[in-house]
């Protein structure tokens, strides 16, 4: 329980907020349809990300505690604040040639109005944060592991993933078809937002690559004990921003399904950052714990499910996918990988006896 003090202290804040702001709009009734739409955000948003949280951890399990803590507290409030309330108001701002100032009182005042803007650009925002989790998931499934789900086909995928930049080949040809079926007037904004989730990818690969090869030069110049800070320092640098990102690309789907629900931007920043909270928590907590060494099978069912939601956000490009769907199919993948993972300890418990 200890992990998630904060997250229940954070909740009791939040809908305390909530509860004041449907009632000076509202009042009791209002209150009330406040306080539900809140919690139900809430629940949405865990039950999309924990996803997010498996992958997480598997990238934070490397960490010492000074970047986990940074990961808890400076992580959160971009993840919070920036993902959750900044950005649609950047993507409303700049694409309706508005000022910052004008769009924040447009998404408190005519939030229907706001909504629609932001709703106006869905299909680029799609393409980014698809294209940018179907490169995640394609780099861990042509990647040769120890450990193979579905050894029939995973066996196969590592050996197509020898080809230098086969997972790009292949996110550009499914950008190619998400493409054409976006309308005339969205196709070009489509395709530049696509390479950008390309470009964004392999940008913090390129970073990454840069800094292990300091390291190295670190190592042969300085000695081991500087080298491992200098690791440590960058390491956490370079997993900090990846995880940022990803986060953010998780966060488009979550922000763009809560306006379904409602076109109240307090309520979404308020329900969704309870979630965002959560789902921090989890993380440590499957770190901590050692899950993803005692699930085998979790870290491949988190990222087949990062691999159904990239393809559901490029399918929204031309065709509605309730949200429910997305949530389900994740959890889907996610319970499948624990069941797949319980059989398996028990049949090399049984193996050893």
């Amino acid at each position: 329980m200890r992990h998630f003090y904060l997250d229940i202290i954070f909740t009791i804040i939040a809908l305390a907020i909530a509860a004041w702001w449907g009632y000076s709009h509202g009042g009791m009734g209002g209150m009330i349809t406040t306080l539900s739409i809140t919690a139900i955000l809430a629940v949405m948003e865990i039950s999309l990300s924990f996803d997010n949280a498996v992958v997480n951890a598997s990238v934070l399990k490397g960490w010492d505690e000074f970047w986990k803590k940074i990961f808890l507290t400076v992580g959160i409030l971009i993840a919070v604040f920036g993902m959750r309330l900044v950005f649609p108001i950047v993507i409303v701002a700049v694409t309706a040639d508005l000022g910052m100032m004008q769009v924040i009182d447009l998404a408190l005042n005519n939030p229907q109005e706001y909504s629609a803007r932001l709703m106006a650009h869905h299909a680029e925002i799609s393409a980014f944060g698809g294209i940018f989790l179907l490169l995640v998931f394609l780099n861990f499934i042509f990647d040769d592991k120890d450990v193979h789900w579905f050894e029939w086909l995973e066996s196969r995928l590592v050996k197509l993933g020898k080809v230098d930049a086969m997972s790009v080949f292949v996110a550009l040809i499914v950008l190619m078809i998400a493409v054409s079926w976006a309308s005339a007037e969205q196709s070009s904004a489509v395709l530049i937002a696509g390479v950008w989730g390309i470009l964004v990818y392999l940008g913090v690969q390129v970073v990454s690559g840069m800094l292990e090869g300091d390291l190295e030069e670190d190592l042969e110049n300085e000695g081991s004990g500087a080298a491992a800070t200098s690791a440590i320092m960058k390491g956490g640098i370079i997993g900090f921003l990846y995880l940022e990102i990803l986060d953010a690309s998780f966060s488009f789907d979550g922000v763009i399904g809560a306006f379904a629900i409602t076109n109240d931007v307090i309520v979404i920043m308020l329900g969704l950052a309870i979630g965002a909270m959560f789902v921090r928590s989890m993380t440590i907590f499957l770190v901590d714990k050692g899950t993803l060494d005692e699930f085998i099978y979790l870290e491949h069912g988190a990222h087949y499910a990062i691999g159904a939601l990239a393809i559901i956000m490029l399918l929204s490009v031309k065709f509605h996918v309730p949200e429910i769907i997305t949530g389900l199919i994740g959890i889907a993948f996610i319970g499948f990988a624990l069941w797949a993972s319980l059989k398996h300890r028990k049949a090399e418990a049984a193996r050893l006896n």
